[in-house]
């Protein structure tokens, strides 16, 4: 199966929180997208890790996601290891993505700069024929993705690519608004995060509407990139 855009996260979730704009409007561009989560997020304070994949797949309908698999790595514990960078190549070898998005280079959560790393790693790698991987059975051919983009999370990073998400933000929010688990819940018992408050999808928009006034948009979300971001039309640029 080949995709057009492969986004990939350590958590379910950060792709919602973070890409998931940018995803719905590939999708309504007629373009497929495929998911992968590293983890199951089971260290999260909030719910378990079989109830978030069940949330994951929610917010994966709603996306149009040709796929979702989760790799069952080690929530916390997770390291950049031969085996764990086998397992993202194959899943890159799978899909054949255009466009690779992954967690941000640096941020609050330790997970997620340890998995832009891995899967930045995993994305050269993947190109590379003297590395041999099988998926179901099958041996897989070489592929590297034409670009890498992490997405900017927590922590406030330079951009150097910000994306117009206004016609999908409302759809991003459906999405986040699966993971009940983790936001908001006024009838939960459970303890409380920095993500369970009131006010935390204000904070979202909030975000997001800074970003976008850069570009005149409503809201956006931001990414970085290892290298020039290159276009063969200038005026399609806002």
């Amino acid at each position: 199966m080949k995709v057009d855009i492969l986004a990939i996260g350590v958590h379910p979730d950060d792709i919602e929180l973070s890409c998931v704009g940018t995803l719905i409007n590939a999708v309504r561009l007629g373009k497929t997208v495929g998911l992968v989560d590293l983890t199951q997020g089971e260290l999260g304070t909030r719910g378990s890790g079989p109830l978030r994949l069940i949330e994951a797949e929610n917010s994966a309908k709603i996306i149009g996601a040709q796929f979702r698999h989760n790799l069952g790595m080690r929530d916390g514990f997770f390291e950049i290891t031969e085996d764990n960078l086998l397992a993202v190549i194959r899943e890159i070898r799978f899909a054949k993505p255009d466009v690779l998005l992954a967690n941000s280079v640096d941020d609050r959560h330790p997970d997620h700069g340890r998995a832009a790393e891995l899967v930045h790693r995993a994305a050269f790698l993947a190109g590379l024929q003297k590395i041999e991987t099988e998926y179901d059975g099958t041996a897989q051919e070489k592929w590297r993705p034409r670009v890498v983009y992490h997405y900017i999370q927590d922590k406030n990073i330079e951009p150097d690519l910000v994306v117009d998400i206004s016609d999908s933000f409302d759809k991003k929010i459906e999405c986040l608004q699966c993971f009940s688990s983790q936001f908001y819940d006024p009838s939960s018992k459970e303890a409380e995060t920095p993500l369970t408050g009131k006010d935390f999808f204000d904070f979202v928009a909030g975000k997001s509407k800074t970003y976008g006034r850069a570009i005149g948009a409503e809201y956006a979300e931001m990414y970085t990139c290892h290298r020039y971001i290159g276009t063969k039309d200038i005026t399609s640029l806002q």
